[in-house]
């Protein structure tokens, strides 16, 4: 069955928690699952921040191949929800101020975890992918068909955030945690939510316009 690549798409930027399987060292082979914060980077591919000392790195280090489960069943009914399963490869990434910066949008305590130094940031290069959207609506894509269109520049949309954060965000109610072709990340009330747009934003001109459409909805 033909999925459309927007869906696990946003389903990336809608979930907080994913679920890491590694490859055990001890006992050799097995598969090692642990729950861990992520954030998408501009690619929409899972960044994790991970301790030097947790298995998981340990396994990461000896054997990068990895899958990376997403699911979003709010009504807790998983089997009529959606999920993705990620196939691939994790890399450590350097923690430039980007990078940083990024992350803690989206995961503001875990600058606690930054201060001790012994946290590394690593990001997922994906072979492959798998998403159910409910039953019967399931199937393959492969990592390059997630996203074919160019990542947002850092400044692009650092300034759109600054905007409309300073527009939206009095008393705190309001922060715009990231934008990207196709749509829009916040926290609205404390919840967090993506806002999709109706088409990818492929000029700055139109993507001001569809991010001032999506949010103008949210907040009215």
């Amino acid at each position: 069955m033909n999925i459309p690549a927007h869906a696990p798409l946003h389903l990336l930027h809608t979930a907080a928690v994913g679920t890491l399987a590694t490859h055990a060292r001890q006992p050799e082979g097995f598969p090692y699952p642990s729950m861990l914060p992520f954030a998408p980077d501009t690619r929409h591919r899972p960044t994790i921040l991970v301790s030097r000392l947790a298995e998981h790195t340990h396994n990461l280090r000896a054997d990068p191949r990895a899958g990376f489960l997403v699911v979003d069943a709010r009504d807790g009914d998983v089997l009529s929800g959606q999920r993705v399963t990620l196939l691939g490869t994790f890399e450590p990434v350097d923690s430039t101020p980007e990078v940083v910066q990024r992350y803690l949008r989206y995961h503001p305590d875990a600058e606690r975890y930054l201060v001790l130094g012994d946290f590394t940031f690593w990001a997922m290069k994906l072979e492959r992918l798998r998403y159910i959207g409910g039953f019967g609506a399931m199937g393959w894509l492969s990592g390059a068909e997630l996203d074919s269109l160019p990542p947002l520049g850092v400044d692009e949309e650092n300034a759109l955030i600054e905007e409309f954060n300073r527009a939206y965000g009095g008393g705190g109610a309001f922060q715009l945690l990231g934008v990207d072709r196709y749509g829009a990340d916040l926290k609205l009330a404390g919840v967090r939510k993506r806002l999709a747009f109706d088409d990818a934003g492929l000029t700055p001109e139109t993507l001001h316009t569809a991010l001032e459409g999506c949010i103008k909805r949210q907040t009215n």
